[in-house]
């Protein structure tokens, strides 16, 4: 068996009603001065209530960094993090979707030390310290509060990552209660999002891809696979919402050991150039990869089938797999197609152009994949 490396959270605590004892847990394991960054959003819809409140019960002052957006360009980062060191915070709390995750592991790191945002991209470049840092998902879908990933949006449409174990969260406190409201879109997208990282996760020729993570992206299509039209369309259902959560979570483990591949490369421009969330900007291109990589993968595509889709029966073959994927991403009311969120043909070619540059993605995938690739993607995708 060849060699490899597992990285996970230290401590993960999961549970319906968790959050009421995030004060216990930070007085405890994080210190008496906290940042917390989250977006407006979340402020506004009172999700971080009884976070501040049990907080509050337990003598621990907190600040609140709301600014964080979709995508979060450099500046949001940079902003954080001065709002943090003013505070002179000595723990982070990351708060809410991918995005708030992303955000709070970069002020956790750059606020303890003197490193810049801008040095530090690329995979083990960062070098530390950090802060103490706790991570709360509010979505059930990017996996943020267990990898050691941050996605920045540079300059206009590119996106970069500062990929390290440092910055892989000291706890992960996952309450399914804080995703009962999510809307059916959101549900959806975000969904699909944890549903690809396990796939890719479980097909990534990465040298790091491991008997564990392989595991943990079939538990994770299990969860996932089995309660998201559940949990879109009948947004309360407990159940269906904590399945999704701990889905989301191994998929997040899976994926932070054995790196996802062309699925996201080809997403990532979609999202930079035309704001489209990244979970939909996965589901637009996900069949259409999937479809790409079957010859060379199919005994995988054929051995998860029948996780994600009991249905399918004991072996699937690899075409009904990806038929599968794609007929789930329609029943749960995603669009099929570029066009119908407002992507021009005619913009295809330099999408395909950027997500070439993906590099640290793309090595990962099963098949090589070619500019040409890349361009007829799109074109099957619009």
């Amino acid at each position: 068996m060849p060699p490899f490396t597992f990285n996970t959270a230290p401590s993960l605590i999961f549970g319906s009603g968790s959050i009421a004892r995030i004060g216990e847990i930070a007085a405890q394991r994080l210190g008496p001065r906290i940042a917390l960054v989250t977006d407006t959003g979340l402020v506004k819809a009172g999700l971080i209530v009884k976070a501040l409140e049990s907080l509050e019960e337990a003598g621990v002052a907190v600040d609140v960094f709301d600014g964080v957006v979709a995508d979060p360009p450099e500046a949001v980062v940079r902003a954080a993090v001065e709002r943090a060191r003013a505070f002179e915070a000595r723990a982070v709390i990351g708060f809410g979707g991918g995005s708030s995750i992303d955000v709070g592991k970069l002020v956790a790191l750059l606020a303890a030390g003197d490193e810049d945002l801008s040095d530090i991209y690329g995979v083990g470049v960062a070098k530390g310290p950090r802060l103490p840092l706790l991570a709360v998902p509010t979505t059930a879908g990017t996996g943020s509060e267990v990898t050691p990933i941050s996605i920045v949006t540079t300059g206009a449409h590119e996106k970069k990552g500062v990929v390290s174990p440092l910055i892989i969260p000291d706890i992960a406190l996952l309450d399914p209660d804080l995703t009962l409201n999510l809307p059916p879109a959101v549900t959806a997208a975000t969904g699909i999002d944890a549903m690809v990282h396990a796939i890719e996760a479980y097909t990534s020729t990465s040298a790091n891809n491991n008997p564990v993570s392989k595991a943990l992206a079939k538990e994770a299509l299990q969860l996932l696979g089995r309660n998201i039209e559940r949990a879109v369309h009948h947004g309360q259902d407990q159940e269906a919402r904590a399945a999704m959560l701990l889905g989301s979570m191994l998929a997040g483990q899976a994926f932070a050991n054995s790196p996802v591949a062309a699925v996201h490369a080809l997403a990532y421009p979609v999202g930079g150039h035309f704001g489209v969330p990244h979970g939909l900007s996965n589901a637009l291109v996900l069949p259409h990869v999937l479809s790409f990589n079957a010859g060379a993968c199919a005994r995988a595509y054929e051995d998860l089938a029948p996780f994600a889709f009991p249905d399918i029966g004991e072996r699937g073959s690899a075409d009904v797999f990806v038929e599968a994927v794609a007929g789930l991403c329609a029943r749960i009311g995603l669009p099929p197609r570029l066009r119908d969120v407002g992507i021009p043909q005619e913009a295809l070619p330099m999408l395909a152009e950027d997500a070439m540059k993906q590099t640290r993605l793309l090595v990962n995938n099963p098949r090589p994949l070619s500019l040409d690739d890349a361009r007829a993607i799109y074109e099957a995708a619009w």
